[in-house]
């Protein structure tokens, strides 16, 4: 089942869920409003021919921030790593789903490809892959509402849940856009 706004808001409190800093009037009927940080991962496409998932890509990118009163322009086609201002917590019987924001996306900004998903156990700043659909370049500013959070209980906690020695977890912890390690998969 979905949380509704009242459990949410005692989950908050419980300290079960975690969302820092909690923005006023985040908590929405059903979700909570996660905004943009100031860093974003450009990719620099010119270095390799293309892209080996088995292979380290992390020179693939360069970090840029967005100034206090600057904007990131992010041009049709363009792709780009973000994440939340927000740490965001999750207990080991929820799972958390991220979605953009509706009137983002009637502009054409998409804010992940796959990785809405939030395991029970994560901790840390959530990566967002940032795609403008639209034939305008779209203006991104720190500290916006980029997308929101939607929290389902599950039917028991886990067993392991993300982060635990067994599951070798790549990204818990992140402190910002992360690149990808899937190459790590493919390590002895």
């Amino acid at each position: 089942m979905v949380l509704s706004d009242r459990t949410i808001k005692e989950e908050l409190k419980a300290g079960h869920i975690i969302v820092e800093p909690l923005a006023e009037r985040a908590v929405q009927p059903a979700s909570v409003d996660v905004h943009l940080d100031n860093r974003i991962l450009v990719f620099r496409n010119s270095l390799r021919p293309y892209i080996d998932v088995r292979q380290d890509v992390s020179d693939l990118t360069e970090m840029m921030e967005i100034a206090d009163d600057k904007p990131f322009i992010l041009h049709p086609g363009e792709f780009v790593l973000g994440s939340t201002l927000e740490n965001i917590g999750i207990p080991n019987d929820l799972v958390a789903r991220l979605e953009g924001k509706s009137s983002l996306g009637r502009l054409g900004l998409l804010i992940h490809s796959t990785a809405g998903y939030v395991d029970p156990g994560w901790r840390g700043h959530l990566t967002l892959e940032l795609s403008n659909v639209a034939k305008l370049p779209i203006t991104l500013y720190y500290k916006m509402r980029i997308g929101q959070l939607s929290f389902l209980r599950l039917t028991t906690p886990v067993d392991n849940p993300y982060g635990s020695a067994a599951l070798g977890s790549k990204y818990q912890g992140q402190t910002g856009p992360t690149a990808s390690k899937i190459h790590k998969a493919y390590k002895g």
